[in-house]
């Protein structure tokens, strides 16, 4: 599978980027997959529920099935998965979009801001094949308007050769 991510500072406009991604890249008839990587605690279970009963007695995966969606809970237990890990377990798509994950090795456009107050991320990552911004930068990559969609979307399906 193909995979290339999204990375930035916290509040560069990354999430907002992925989401733009999606809707871009599935209206050309790909299908893609998402992976975000949060660094706090979470839990989408809620106490009292089943599913949480589930995971409270032991289980370590909890399937919760209906028409519309399946999610799947899995329980750990140690210490973080890493990317492979992550993505071993995801349906084969034409493209898996990661949101996060900046120091793994594979192949990012960086979202930047200066109103983060934040340094590039790219000058010491030569896996940062890109940066989308909405600022005048001169860079050894290529400087993408961070407003223009089709064209990050574009040069990410060259990248993964999906054009």
């Amino acid at each position: 599978m193909r995979v290339y991510g999204v990375i930035g500072w916290k509040n560069s406009g990354k999430t907002s980027l992925m989401e733009r991604l999606v809707a871009e890249i599935t209206g050309r008839g790909f299908s893609v997959s998402t992976v975000k990587h949060v660094h706090h605690t979470v839990d989408l279970d809620q106490p009292g529920k089943d599913t949480f009963r589930h995971r409270q007695a032991g289980a370590r995966e909890v399937v919760l099935a209906s028409a519309d969606r399946l999610a799947i809970m899995v329980e750990h237990r140690g210490p973080e998965p890493e990317l492979p890990a992550v993505l071993a377990r995801l349906t084969p798509v034409d493209l898996i979009l990661v949101e996060g994950y900046k120091r793994d090795a594979h192949l990012k456009v960086e979202v930047w801001r200066a109103e983060t107050g934040q340094p590039l991320i790219q000058s010491g990552d030569p896996l940062v094949r890109a940066v989308a911004t909405d600022a005048a930068l001169t860079l050894p990559v290529p400087v993408l308007d961070l407003n223009d969609t089709q064209a990050v979307a574009d040069f990410i399906l060259r990248e993964v050769g999906l054009v």
